[in-house]
């Protein structure tokens, strides 16, 4: 029994395999639509792009031309080939902005976007473009079921974007250029508001200062550890039972020994 079952299977493997190797050769635009489609339908996205591929241009400006670009893009999409998706998606909404798939589309190429964006380390430009994307989204369709998801999103690049921006401007204390640090993280400061890295940016731009203040000349010892002292009353004020509230203090502390010898 098992046998005979497993005998069937090979033939409708068999057979399957040879209509869509007759479809893909096939001149008869239908044939490969036919194909193509059920192909999409059973989930099989990557045999089904060779048949949308073929047919696509066919199509074009024909009744059936919304339908065949919503899912080859979308069977980009599922097969994350998400550069083409963005592309495909794209011009679909172009094409077709009062499309019922139109919402849909515009999502899963704001998502295509975001799948883009690169380890915070690497250039941020598809995180950049993502995140405008779903913004766009967010603006076009406020209610939309894909709402939820896209902010959640949105939050994630954001945080990256907030990353990079931060470990550049903490990469200016760890090569010890103190000016070009404390600048620098005045500027993350500003630009993120309520960023996730904000006491550590703090506590950074303080370390920066009495750096820079218990190193410089004798006159400009004092004038610079008091704008030191000015940024830990900050941190602590804002974070005062923050993770680096200790080694702050230990600063502090130091500054002020600093300061009681100062002549």
């Amino acid at each position: 029994m098992k046998k005979t079952i497993v005998v069937v299977l090979a033939v409708v493997t068999l057979a399957s395999c040879s209509e869509y190797q007759k479809a893909l050769k096939s001149e008869d635009t239908g044939v490969k639509y036919s194909m193509a489609d059920s192909l999409y339908n059973a989930g099989k996205y990557r045999k089904s792009l060779k048949l949308w591929e073929q047919i696509v241009p066919a199509y074009r400006g024909k009744p059936q031309a919304e339908r065949i670009m919503f899912l080859y893009a979308d069977a980009q999409y599922q097969e994350e080939n998400y550069y083409l998706a963005g592309y495909q998606f794209d011009r679909f909404v172009s094409a077709y902005p009062d499309s019922d798939k139109a919402e849909e589309a515009e999502y899963k190429a704001a998502v295509s976007y975001a799948e883009l964006s690169p380890n915070y380390q690497l250039d941020q430009s598809e995180t950049e473009k993502g995140l405008t994307q779903l913004q766009q989204f967010i603006t076009s369709y406020p209610e939309s079921s894909y709402a939820e998801d896209a902010n959640e999103r949105i939050k994630e690049l954001s945080i990256k974007m907030q990353k990079k921006s931060f470990e550049i401007a903490k990469g200016w204390h760890k090569i010890m250029q103190y000016p070009a640090a404390i600048s620098s993280l005045d500027d993350f400061l500003s630009d993120y508001p309520g960023s996730p890295f904000r006491e550590a940016a703090f506590f950074y731009k303080l370390d920066s200062q009495y750096q820079y203040g218990s190193k410089s000349i004798n006159v400009l010892v004092k004038p610079r550890l008091e704008e030191a002292i000015e940024m830990y009353e900050t941190l602590i004020n804002y974070f005062p039972e923050g993770d680096y509230r200790a080694q702050a203090d230990e600063i502090k502390a130091d500054i002020d020994s600093i300061l009681e010898n100062y002549s």
